[in-house]
């Protein structure tokens, strides 16, 4: 069974960073797409960042971000290949949000922040950013 655990969330004010970490296990596949999304109350769930990671591919492979977090948050893949982190710097009090991480098999590949294509999520972390 896969199971996957967010850390990281916080408060912190805008401006401020925080790094999220997803530490995945059970998943049996060599390779697949793990991404972050987050919600507000009331709203859909909307993707945030993936990467695709593989095994033969030290520090991930191909990553998508969302528009709004270009340029601020960067997504990468620890060397045990089973964690996955969300650096983001430069905060808004818009990117508060309850922050999942998710996996699914295959590529990411355009459709990546589908959520509906993701079999497997976390519990969540709650980011709070102040203004």
């Amino acid at each position: 069974q896969v199971h996957l655990v967010e850390s990281g969330g916080g408060s912190v004010q805008a401006g401020g960073s925080l790094r999220l970490s997803c530490a995945a296990s059970g998943y049996k596949y060599s390779s697949g797409c793990m991404a972050w999304f987050r919600q507000v109350p009331g709203k859909e769930r909307e993707g945030v960042a993936s990467i695709y990671t593989n095994i033969i591919l030290p520090n991930g492979g191909t990553t998508y971000y969302a528009d709004s977090v270009k340029g601020r948050f960067t997504i990468s893949q620890a060397n045990t290949k089973n964690t996955v982190y969300l650096q983001m710097n430069a905060l808004k009090p818009e990117d508060t949000a309850m922050y999942y991480c998710a996996i699914r098999t295959g590529a990411c590949g355009d459709a990546w922040a589908l959520n509906s294509r993701y079999p497997y999520w976390g519990q969540g972390t709650q980011v709070t950013v102040s203004s």
